[in-house]
């Protein structure tokens, strides 16, 4: 009798562990507002190709049922369905997913095309990381939606600690001006509130156009002269110069091209806003020491 009842409470565990309701999950994105979800999230969509990685780094890439163009790493993300682009995605592919999670974009996505899949009740957590530590906080509330918070919070903390060694090793070293290029026609670069901007002071730099107003700004080949940076440094897909960069050298009052300082990062590493952005700050600030040892 005794053995009967002790198997019958063991039954009696194991059909309230089995139906047990999962609990629900919530954090806060980057525009103050708290998602939460009855249960971590399991089909997911994905708006911008930084989030992509930063779900499969925090191992919730098998959850994903979409993804937005570029979305081209890890290579295990280019077998997801494609809904569009960042800044134009379909509203019907994505509905006929079915996500119970949109991880989205702040500045790059449609506002009116995200207030309509609210509208329609999708839960959309949005994001904006302007610095490695938003970046850090990102792994670890995604990590929370997605019932990967151990895991996340374990690769937050290397990240930081991975920021922290970098800065230490450059971010006291002498003080020298750079431009940082995304593209040349017309001339487009950062302003401080840009992460890259915040990067190049980690490596002991100095953006020179941190005071301009607009996050990406336009400016003139003239103001470029002007403000005559040290180094110069281009955004290049796979760490291959691009064309536009050898222009620079019919200036030779600028003190990058007489000291021929112009170098190139690879763009994916230091524009994505993600854990490879460790490996672009590294780039980086290698290219500005060695421009700085000319100086």
């Amino acid at each position: 009798m005794k053995r009967f009842l002790q198997l019958i409470c063991g039954l009696a565990a194991l059909f309230s562990i089995s139906y047990q309701v999962p609990a629900a999950v919530s954090a806060l994105d980057d525009t103050g507002r708290t998602i939460t979800l009855s249960k971590p999230a399991t089909r997911i969509i994905s708006m911008a190709p930084n989030l992509t990685e930063i779900l499969f780094h925090i191992e919730a890439g098998s959850k994903i049922v979409g993804v937005v163009e570029y979305s081209d790493f890890p290579a295990e993300a280019l077998d997801i369905p494609k809904i569009g682009a960042s800044h134009q995605f379909d509203i019907e592919a994505i509905l006929a997913l079915q996500p119970d999670l949109i991880v989205a974009w702040e500045s790059g996505n449609p506002t009116d095309d995200l207030a309509k899949l609210e509208q329609l009740g999708l839960p959309i957590f949005r994001t904006e990381p302007r610095t490695l530590n938003d970046i850090a906080t990102l792994l670890q509330r995604l990590g929370k939606l997605t019932g990967h918070s151990t895991i996340s919070d374990v690769l937050a903390a290397t990240f930081l600690e991975g920021t922290a060694s970098i800065r230490e090793a450059y971010q006291q070293r002498k003080n020298i001006t750079v431009l940082y290029q995304i593209w040349s026609d017309p001339i487009y670069t950062l302003n401080g509130e840009h992460l890259i901007s915040r990067l190049i002071e980690h490596c002991g730099g100095t953006n020179i156009f941190f005071d301009l107003e607009t996050l990406a700004p336009v400016v003139s080949t003239e103001s470029v002269i002007e403000r005559n940076p040290d180094v110069i440094i281009a955004g290049g897909y796979g760490g291959v110069a691009p064309e536009w960069l050898s222009a620079w050298n019919q200036w030779s009052s600028i003190k990058a091209v007489k000291s021929k300082d112009l170098y190139t990062i690879d763009a994916d590493q230091i524009s994505r806003m993600g854990p490879r952005i460790l490996q672009g700050l590294q780039e980086l600030c290698q290219a500005i020491d060695q421009a700085r040892g000319k100086s």
